[in-house]
């Protein structure tokens, strides 16, 4: 075990390196490409038209000064600083206009040419920001140009705890200048514009994944974060002398809390829990809130340089570490994607930290924020890409599912033919059963009648009676197998031909009433066994008419009832005879036989689920069967 453990221990420091050596060496690639990249982006002014050599006065002091040139930072718009100096122009006499190109400064400028001012940035509240280091250009009306010597004066305005900085003034022709201005333009207004635009858009996308998925939360703590950003990036600051609102310095102040936002976005993207301390990365910007909220300006932009601007690069080392260490644990292209974007950060970061305090001091470019909103997209990718992978995890999970879903059907399909097979085998044996019992309770009590008679030598009319009988009954079992889809009313329409062939050589009428379009209702449940009961019913009614009632007249009523839980059929079978007495049980007296056809008569009607009723006096016999909703499968409960 010992042996295990120290081998353990040296793999390790190996693993350790194996993973983290070749992560830093592309983070430090990725700074020198940045380095490189600003080298290569910062745009190249024509500097045949530079205009650099400027008298400064400042405090009531004048001295000459070569631009670029920083000045004290100011709280008071009072006596600004004012640079002057002299251009020469040369009419060509092809009317070419000129223009004065500013590639940077901080905050504001008023340009004049000979007394006139044709130039004030304070009239663009976002040309006033340093972080933008929005460019100006301005074109010189013809009739303030005069051939040779030309007075140009610069007024700068400063206000916030940055020195006043003036780059080098470019006066010429406007050809000439235009394409510098648009390039910075493009980079230092259009760009961050359109990432500020994508970092909105991706705000929304973030904001709805956390309504629909509430137990992520750092779907809604990344798209706070960008929406900081944006109204950082597209809120206007109030232009000095104007009244500045608070809620816009205290919105324009906010990059701590963004920045703390951001550590917070990270940790929860990698799977961890935000520890309890964490709130104290917050304090810095809650304090600098604080102070805007309470005194107003200049105190917010002051705490903002003390407390802001430490805690946003304290946030960007800290993100780094986080990455380097996930990189290590996961070693996926989530972390080391997350790694490279805040070293990419990190070192725009520096590089302003450079210019703000002059190390660089001509460099006076700020590219953090730009850089930021990259940094913030690039989350948001990642978040969206691990979104969309999630969904392809889903559905292909869904695809697995439906497919085990499919193949469960099928099994129950099989499965329920198999059963289905079997119900239609057992239902076949019973229908056979009852067929055979029925066959011998009529066909063979017939056949056994005939037998007897013969034996006895009977005449020749009581054995023709017996065959007639036993054949009626034959054909009543033969018409019941035909398939009549469940209506009733074509086995009716058999057996009223019967009935009336019965009735005729008595000379007693057969009187058919269908009181309703539809007759009977339709039962896809009637069995062939059902069909034999109800016919047998009605037969054992018709011949009670005729051996005992001494009848004239017999009507059968067929109608479809509905009292409110669904239609059922009723059928009446009623003559003018004599009728019967009937006992204090609902049972025929006196005659057995008329007893035991009763009794048959109730036995079948229970079988089918069906309620015989039977009314009976001096004016004749009614017999009325009232038909169920739905006919039962079996009649095994018959008492």
């Amino acid at each position: 075990m010992s042996e295990i453990a120290a081998k353990a221990e040296i793999i390790r420091p190996r693993l350790w390196l194996a993973r983290i050596v070749p992560y830093l060496l592309l983070q430090v690639l990725i700074v020198f490409a940045v380095l490189l990249g600003l080298d290569l982006l910062e745009p190249r002014d024509p500097d045949n038209f530079a205009v650099s050599e400027f008298s400064l006065r400042e405090a009531g002091i004048t001295r000459p000064v070569t631009l670029p040139q920083f000045t004290a930072s100011r709280y008071s718009l009072a006596d600004p600083p004012l640079y002057s100096g002299q251009f020469e122009f040369k009419a060509d006499g092809a009317g070419t206009t000129w223009s004065v190109f500013l590639p940077r400064f901080s905050n504001g400028v008023e340009v004049a040419i000979n007394g006139v001012t044709i130039l004030d940035s304070r009239r663009d509240p976002t040309a006033n920001r340093p972080d933008r280091n929005t460019p100006e250009i301005a074109m010189i009306p013809a009739s303030l140009l005069r051939e040779g010597g030309n007075d140009i004066s610069v007024r700068l305005f400063v206000w916030g705890p940055l020195r006043g900085f003036l780059d080098t003034v470019y006066v010429g022709p406007d050809a000439a200048l235009r394409a510098a201005y648009e390039t910075r333009k493009l980079l230092f207004v259009t760009l961050p514009v359109v990432f500020s635009a994508w970092q909105s858009i991706l705000a929304v996308i973030l904001a709805i994944m956390w309504l629909m998925r509430r137990h992520e939360p750092v779907y809604g703590v990344l798209a706070a974060a960008m929406v900081l950003g944006v109204v950082q990036a597209f809120l206007t600051p109030p232009v000095p002398p104007a009244a500045s609102s608070r809620l816009a310095t205290v919105l324009l102040s906010s990059a701590p809390i963004e920045s703390a936002l951001i550590v917070a976005s990270a940790v929860l993207f990698l799977g961890w829990r935000w520890p309890r301390y964490g709130v104290l990365l917050f304090v810095p910007g809650i304090i600098v809130i604080a102070g805007g909220l309470i005194a107003g300006p200049p105190l917010p932009r002051i705490l903002f340089m003390l407390l802001g601007i430490p805690t946003v690069g304290f946030c960007l080392v800290l993100m780094a570490g986080i990455a380097a260490y996930a990189v290590f644990r996961r070693q996926d292209v989530v972390s080391i994607a997350l790694g490279s974007a805040a070293t990419i950060v990190l070192t725009c970061w520096a590089h302003d930290m450079l210019s703000v305090f002059e190390i660089m001091p001509n460099e006076r470019t700020f590219v953090s924020r730009l850089s930021y909103s990259a940094l913030l997209i690039a989350i948001g990718a990642g978040l969206t890409w691990r979104f969309a992978r999630a969904l392809n995890q889903v559905d292909s999970f869904a695809g697995q599912l439906v497919a085990r879903v499919r193949e469960a059907e099928d099994r129950l399909k099989a499965s329920f033919a198999r059963e289905e097979a079997r119900a239609r085998a057992a239902a076949l044996a019973n229908e056979r059963t009852r067929l055979m019992r029925d066959l011998h309770d009529g066909l063979g009590g017939q056949l056994i009648s005939i037998v007897a008679l013969s034996e006895r030598g009977q005449e020749g009319t009581s054995i023709t009676d017996a065959a007639r009988a036993a054949l009626k009954d034959l054909r009543l079992v033969i018409d019941s197998m035909d398939d009549i889809g469940g209506d009733l009313m074509l086995a009716l329409g058999s057996w009223r031909e019967r009935a009336a062939m019965q009735l005729r050589p008595h000379d007693i009428a057969l009187h058919w009433h269908v009181t309703t379009p539809q007759g009977l209702p339709l039962h896809p449940e009637l069995r062939p066994w059902h069909v034999i009961q109800i016919v047998r019913i009605l037969d054992e009614a018709v011949t009670n008419a005729v051996k005992h009632a001494a009848a004239r007249h017999v009507t059968v009523t067929i109608e479809t009832r509905n009292d409110g839980e669904g239609p059922y059929g009723v059928i009446s079978v009623a003559d003018d005879g004599s009728g019967f007495a009937l006992g204090d049980d609902g049972e025929a007296a006196g005659a057995s036989q008329t007893a035991r056809g009763l009794r048959n008569m109730r036995s079948r009607a229970r079988r089918c689920g069906a309620i015989l009723e039977l009314c009976t006096g001096e004016t004749g016999t009614r017999v009325r069967l009232q038909l169920p909703q739905v006919f039962p499968d079996s009649d095994a409960t018959v008492s």
